[in-house]
C-alpha cells in the first residue's frame, strides 16, 4: 500500500518549487526522494517477502490482496478487509491523479501556446474531467488490458531504471573506468535486464494463462 506515483515526485516538485543560484531546487529534491524511496522500500519489500514466504507457489494470480482474501477470509474481521480494500482504493485513486499530471501539464501548455492566455479553472477542470473520461472509456472498452500489464510494464521500465543512467553519462561524460562511469553503466545495464526479464514474464504468462479479447465487457 507503498505511495505511488514516487516516479514523477521530482518532476512535479521541479514544477512547484522556486529555484535560484543560491538555493537551487535540486538539493530539496534530493532529500525528498531519498526520503520518498525508503519509504516505499519499507512499505514494498516487507510485504513481497513476507507474502512469498506465506505463500510461496500458493500465490493467487490477484497478489497478496486476493490471498487475504481466498485464505484468510474466514478468520478475519469483515471490517479489517474493508479497511485493507478501501486503503487500496484510495491508493489507486490518489496515483490516477499524481500519474496524470505530466498529461494534465501538456494538455495546459497545448492550449496557453495556441490562445497565449492562462488556463482558467474551468479549463483545467475540462481537461482533466475529459482526461478521466477517456480513461474510463478505454478501461470498459478493452477490459483485457490488464493481461497485457506485465508485458506493457516490462517496455516502459527503462524509462525509469535506464534512461536517466544513459542520460547522466552523455550530458556529464564521466572519465572513462571511473566510479561513476562503472555505476551509471551498471545500474542501466541492470534496468535493462529487468526490463527483459519483465517483458518475457509477460509474455510467459500471457502463453501459460491466455488472454480473451473482450470488449465492452469488464467483469
Amino acid at each position: 500500500f507503498a505511495f505511488r506515483g514516487h516516479n514523477l515526485s521530482l518532476e512535479i516538485q521541479q514544477a512547484t518549487m522556486p529555484s535560484t543560484f543560491k538555493h537551487p531546487a535540486h538539493v530539496p529534491m534530493w532529500r525528498g526522494a531519498k526520503a520518498a524511496y525508503l519509504l516505499i522500500a519499507m512499505c514494498i519489500f516487507p510485504v513481497a517477502i513476507g507474502g512469498y514466504w506465506a505463500y510461496g507457489n500458493m500465490m493467487p494470480a490477484g497478489g497478496i490482496l486476493t490471498a487475504l482474501y481466498i485464505f484468510h477470509g474466514h478468520d478475519i474481521s469483515r471490517g479489517l478487509l474493508a479497511a485493507t480494500f478501501l486503503l487500496v482504493v484510495f491508493n489507486c485513486l490518489s496515483s490516477f491523479q499524481i500519474y496524470s499530471m505530466p498529461v494534465f501539464d501538456s494538455f495546459e501548455a497545448f492550449y496557453t501556446g495556441r490562445t497565449n492566455r492562462p488556463c482558467s479553472v474551468w479549463v483545467r477542470s475540462g481537461f482533466r474531467i475529459f482526461y478521466g473520461f477517456i480513461s474510463l472509456f478505454i478501461g470498459i472498452a478493452l477490459p483485457f488490458l490488464s493481461s497485457l500489464a506485465g508485458l506493457l510494464g516490462g517496455l516502459t521500465l527503462p524509462v525509469t531504471f535506464a534512461y536517466p543512467c544513459f542520460m547522466w553519462i552523455c550530458i556529464k561524460k564521466p572519465e572513462r573506468f571511473s566510479y561513476s562511469w562503472y555505476v551509471n553503466w551498471g545500474l542501466a545495464l541492470l534496468g535493462t535486464a529487468f526490463s527483459l526479464a519483465s517483458s518475457v514474464g509477460g509474455v510467459w504468462s500471457i502463453i501459460n494463462t491466455g488472454m480473451k479479447l473482450k470488449f465492452f465487457k469488464p467483469n
